[in-house]
């Protein structure tokens, strides 16, 4: 019976939009960053696997055919930034130091804080493209020789917390530039994050599309230079 019901591409897609529904439901009510509509799918998801003891070969069946579209999905967001393309032009100079500025930090950051802490150089090598989005992120892991499910895990955390944190740290330090907003949004936490920097604005949601994008060239470059010095 359990076979018949969840060993089908249907379960996890069905499973994943539901749990994404009930999420998205409970912070629309709500209205705290907490209670992100991800987070919540990810807990509920989990919670229904373990308590009926589903493999996750029946969940990737679904999950896999959803994470195909990510990388479309991504792309999707030149739609925002076409539409921002007069912003782009008059603040190219700030928008791209700034972009490139971030996407280090975030590159350095990481490996300053896994020395410290004694990390593994091939866990630590899987986390360093942890900020950019998970289709390049994956790719940038081979090459570096870091373990690619780790990598989408520092992705997804990343993603997760940028989101629900954004916000928050954004009023924290006072920032108030619709551009500086998306970028740094972008930079630090991708395309879920992104999703939250578009529900502030279409010029945060454009500045953090493109961050996405040069951070992912910058990082596919970069990180292997500076590691090769580990």
């Amino acid at each position: 019976m359990k076979e018949f019901l969840f060993d089908n591409a249907f379960f996890g897609i069905f499973i994943s939009l539901f749990a994404f529904k009930i999420g998205r439901d409970i912070f629309n009510k709500f209205k705290l960053p907490i209670l992100n509509p991800i987070f919540i799918a990810i807990i509920l998801i989990f919670i229904f696997m373990e308590g009926f003891n589903i493999p996750t070969s029946y969940y990737n069946k679904g999950g896999d055919i959803l994470g195909f579209f990510i990388a479309p999905a991504t792309v999707c967001l030149a739609i925002p930034l076409y539409k921002e393309l007069k912003t782009l032009k008059k603040h190219y100079k700030v928008i791209f130091l700034g972009s490139i500025v971030g996407s280090m930090t975030a590159i350095l950051s990481v490996i300053g804080l896994g020395e410290l802490l004694g990390i593994k150089d091939v866990i630590l090598l899987s986390f360093v493209p942890k900020s950019i989005t998970t289709p390049i992120g994956i790719e940038v892991s081979k090459i570096l020789g870091g373990i690619p499910s780790i990598t989408v895990f520092a992705i997804m955390v990343t993603g997760i917390t940028g989101n629900i944190f954004a916000p928050m740290m954004l009023k924290l330090f006072k920032i108030e530039s619709a551009i500086a907003k998306g970028l740094g949004i972008g930079i630090s936490s991708h395309a879920v994050g992104t999703s939250k920097a578009i529900e502030m604005g279409e010029v945060e949601g454009a500045m953090s599309a493109l961050s996405i994008v040069i951070a992912g060239i910058i990082t596919i470059f970069i990180a292997p230079i500076i590691v090769t010095f580990l």
